[in-house]
């Protein structure tokens, strides 16, 4: 079987998978969230934490609960790190610099998982699973609680109450990620994926010393990182580690966990807004972009360019031989275009283009399908804006599911695109402007200036992958970054909260003949469309520095 068919059959096994799991897990995130009834275990949570699930929220007591529970976050996350010296289950590792505990504890609350730090060599069993893993819980069950309350914004009229954010949070965790997670371990467990609390201990003496390797909770931790679009790796190779992904199955499986949620969360949409055909038509936008990257990254990668990639069967360098080429372009594709940021090879090693890919998904606001949530939420606020256009074009009101699309919801939806490029371009800028950040850089020319563009890519837009080669463990870029990714993080939320209560106390306007229709196939084309030109307008100067040039040049 050659490569490329090898490749184009994951890719109809992975379709299948998730089309047979979108209606089902659709439409009972559906139910979950529009439930009045709490479970016992969720009322042991509701009076630990001294919260109300029944108490309805406006956009400022909402905003201030997720905000508030994010901070504390942060902060116990980062006691945990430079109290770790001090923790049973340590395994001997002393404490984390301020300056790193800093940028992993804003790292993992803001569900973007950069690692500045080998996982095997810095973290024992307590930070790991205790701190970072908790936290890969707690920042998939955010995402989703904001995803869920734009959607009211546009369902609910003539009200500003978005729900409740402890209803929506701990439903979030207890009955779709928990268990989903669990069984997902159980299928990686099954896999050859590792799952105890063994310490570091040596396996085998060779030339010039014994080989140490370290146990974990790998397993456990590998499910919520990818089912919650995480991506923070146990070991420092993350899905490259045999640990973590022993073998081509796990790694389609690990595939098939990032894009579940993401994309079962369009139906959810569209059950709860009361038409389907609205999220179908979000998911054909979300899939086209998908298709389209997948399509795009598997040709450059498989591409003859010379005897050498001849001989290999295509750019083999920085991939996994126990995926090949398919199986590493199709990771790479989806933890991109999510906010997962795991890797089963080294974007730094693919091709110009095929790096640019990779920086270019992350760009678009990883919203094909996204992230966890903020997939969902952020194709919303492009569909506004799409709309928007659409009237212009026509010389009409916008609407969109019968809420007027106006000043105020086009300066929320505006200002929520323009963060994201804000940081990027303007972090880059300065850390190529000042003379020791590009101390860090392993390559010059057109591939170092990916090197610092992809980083603040990652960072901004919550991915946590990296190019490799950027020597990121510094006092700048551990600053930077943790600033980036946390104000990359809740920037966009505060809009996209605030355009949601905006919506909610709107009243519905009646559809007319001259309504733009959203739930058809020209529409979801205007999408992709609008998503790609804003994009290409914003990053096209930087990514011609860098990707393009160096694409060109090979």
């Amino acid at each position: 079987m050659s490569p490329q068919l090898a490749g184009l059959l994951q890719l109809i096994v992975l379709t299948a998978a998730l089309a047979l799991s979108y209606r089902p897990l659709g439409d009972y995130m559906a139910r979950v969230y529009s439930s009045e009834k709490h479970y016992r275990p969720e009322k042991w949570i509701y009076r630990f934490i001294g919260a109300d699930p029944d108490a309805e929220m406006r956009l400022p007591a909402y905003l201030r609960a997720l905000l508030a529970l994010s901070a504390v976050s942060v902060l116990l996350l980062y006691l945990m790190q430079r109290v770790q010296g001090s923790l049973p289950g340590s395994l001997g590792f002393s404490s984390i610099d301020p300056d790193q505990a800093f940028n992993t504890a804003a790292s993992f609350v803001a569900n973007t998982n950069w690692q500045s730090y080998s996982g095997e060599q810095a973290m024992g069993h307590v930070v790991q699973t205790g701190g970072l893993a908790v936290q890969n819980f707690l920042s998939a069950a955010v995402g989703m609680a904001v995803a869920v309350a734009l959607v009211r914004g546009f369902a609910r009229s003539r009200t500003g109450e978005l729900g409740n954010f402890w209803a929506d949070l701990v439903r979030g965790t207890v009955r779709i990620l928990l268990p989903v997670a669990a069984a997902g371990a159980i299928v990686l467990v099954a896999c050859g994926v590792i799952q105890n609390f063994s310490g570091i201990h040596p396996v085998g003496q060779f030339t010039g010393g014994t080989q140490e390797w370290n146990g974990g909770a790998v397993a456990s931790q590998e499910a919520i990182k990818e089912l919650g679009t995480n991506g923070g790796g146990y070991f420092n190779a993350n899905s490259a580690h045999p640990f973590e992904n022993p073998n081509p199955l796990s790694n389609l499986f690990e595939i098939f966990l990032i894009l579940l949620i993401p994309s079962a969360l369009t139906r959810t949409f569209g059950r709860m807004v009361g038409s389907l055909k609205q999220g179908y038509a979000i998911l054909g936008a979300m899939a086209a972009i998908w298709l389209g990257f997948t399509a795009l990254m598997m040709w450059t990668e498989f591409a003859h360019q010379g005897p050498a990639f001849e001989i290999a069967g295509g750019a083999t360098e920085g991939k996994e031989t126990r995926f090949g080429i398919a199986g590493s372009s199709l990771f790479a594709v989806a933890t991109t275009l999510t906010s997962t940021g795991a890797v089963n090879s080294f974007h730094s090693s693919y091709t110009g283009f095929g790096g640019g890919i990779t920086m270019l998904g992350m760009q678009l606001g990883e919203i094909a399908p996204g992230g966890v949530g903020s997939g969902l939420y952020g194709m919303l606020v492009m569909a506004v804006i799409a709309v928007f256009i659409a009237g212009l074009m026509v010389g009409r009101t916008p609407e969109y599911l019968g809420k007027k699309i106006g000043a105020r919801q086009m300066k929320l939806a505006a200002c929520h695109l323009l963060v994201t490029p804000a940081l990027v371009l303007g972090f880059t800028a300065v850390a190529l402007a000042l003379p020791t950040p590009a101390d860090s850089m392993s390559h010059t020319g057109a591939h170092g200036f990916s090197e610092i563009l992809y980083a603040y890519t990652s960072a901004a837009n919550n991915n946590g992958s990296a190019f490799a080669g950027l020597g990121a463990d510094t006092q700048w870029f551990n600053t930077t970054l943790g600033i980036a990714m946390l104000l990359g993080r809740f920037l966009p939320m505060v809009f996209v909260l605030a355009l949601a209560g905006s919506l909610a106390e709107q009243r519905p306007v009646p559809e007319t003949a001259g309504t733009l229709r959203t739930d058809k196939p020209l529409y979801a084309g205007l999408l992709v469309g609008t998503v790609l030109i804003v994009t290409g307008l914003t990053y096209f100067p930087a990514l011609a520095l860098g990707p393009l040039a160096e694409g060109l040049a090979s």
